[in-house]
């Protein structure tokens, strides 16, 4: 699986990455890649994107 920062991101420490496959996407913690990540189905995944890109956060 390979991680990657936002673009968002710039240059700045605190920040996530993502890493999407073909059942979902994981989240971690740049500062603290060895903690793991946090794994979401696809559906769920989605619909966090969808209420995203509504604003509805």
């Amino acid at each position: 699986m390979e991680f990657r920062k936002s673009s968002y991101s710039a240059t700045e420490s605190h920040c996530v990455e993502v890493a999407n496959w073909e059942a979902g996407a994981a989240i971690r913690d740049t500062k603290h890649r060895d903690l793991g990540a946090l794994v979401f189905p696809l559906a769920e995944w989605r619909a966090f994107l969808d209420t995203v890109k509504r604003r509805d956060l």
